[in-house]
């Protein structure tokens, strides 16, 4: 597989460990999802689980921006809408877990246009979850709808995406999800690989590493990240989460097939037989809140 001549001018490498997958030590737990879309964290019994860090003092909040009316209100569990070659999923696949709280999902209209001149969507969820502190309770997210094909037929997956919390005090994440399979057909809830790019993580948690620590260090388009590997799925799904190092990505504006040209060039990553199941971006919530997440501006497109 040839890399992206982009690739280049976008990458910069410090590798710590150079093996395909770093070696498999035991089997993981199960993984509770929609029907729909898959979440993309394991339960608490999973060994490769997202884990937490030490409580860290609560940050100021950022700049919210101003509230926009919501056009549609998503209450129920996995409760789904679709608009404009987008949709939203309320995704609280893990609620069972906690003690109390809820969680609601709102499509607040389309989003500005970005770069392209096309707009995407513009939305925003709300939430408070009690208990259950190492558990997922949601992936809430919006994705671009898609025509599955391979990724090495792929040129490239703009996207741009601002995004606000009404407050750091939370245990959550921000992070975009993709799952690529073999099989074209494959549910859209799981996939052989999974490849994250966290945006932020707030409140100590952390992705499913199989080592405890990143495998390589790299600058792409712009930021510098650490990539952690691990499993899921009871060791059936290989995930790569590319985690930033400077802290969280507000506005976030790359080409997402450059993540995939690293892991191609660096660990051989499979991009004639991936067919890209997924592209969402969204927030795993653990416990906190009240807490608003908006999303002002998400656009995805594959190219």
């Amino acid at each position: 597989m040839g890399e992206s001549p982009r690739l280049i001018n976008c990458l910069m490498i410090q590798m710590l460990q150079h093996n395909q997958y770093p070696e498999k030590k035991g089997v993981p737990g199960h993984r509770q999802e929609s029907p729909l879309m898959g979440s993309c964290c394991s339960t608490s019994d999973d060994s490769s689980h997202h884990e937490l860090e030490p409580a860290r003092p609560a940050q100021p909040p950022p700049n919210m921006p101003p509230p926009r009316n919501h056009i549609v209100t998503l209450e129920k569990k996995w409760a789904y809408h679709a608009i404009d070659g987008y949709e939203l999923n309320n995704n609280t696949w893990g609620l069972e877990s906690a003690t109390s709280g809820s969680q609601r999902t709102h499509y607040d209209g389309p989003s500005p246009p970005g770069a392209s001149g096309a707009a995407g969507i513009s939305w925003s969820t709300d939430w408070e979850w009690r208990g259950g502190e190492h558990n997922v309770k949601s992936y809430v997210y919006g994705a671009r709808q898609l025509e599955r094909r391979l990724l090495s037929e792929i040129q490239a997956l703009p996207t741009e995406a601002e995004w606000h919390y009404s407050t750091w005090d939370v245990r959550a994440n921000v992070a975009y999800d993709i799952f690529t399979d073999p099989d074209k057909d494959h549910a859209n809830s799981s996939g052989e690989f999974e490849v994250m790019i966290w945006l932020a993580k707030l409140g100590g948690v952390w992705p499913i590493s199989e080592s405890k620590a990143p495998i390589a260090h790299v600058e792409l388009c712009g930021h510098q990240w650490e990539l952690h590997f691990g499993y899921n799925h009871g060791g059936a799904m290989k995930v790569y989460s590319f985690l930033p190092v400077n802290g969280p990505i507000q506005h976030f504006n790359a080409d997402v097939k450059q993540f995939f040209n690293f892991l191609s060039h660096q660990f051989e990553f499979p991009q004639h037989n991936q067919y890209m199941l997924v592209y969402q971006l969204g927030t795993e919530a653990f416990t906190g809140g009240p807490a608003e997440f908006v999303v002002p501006k998400f656009i995805a497109n594959v190219i």
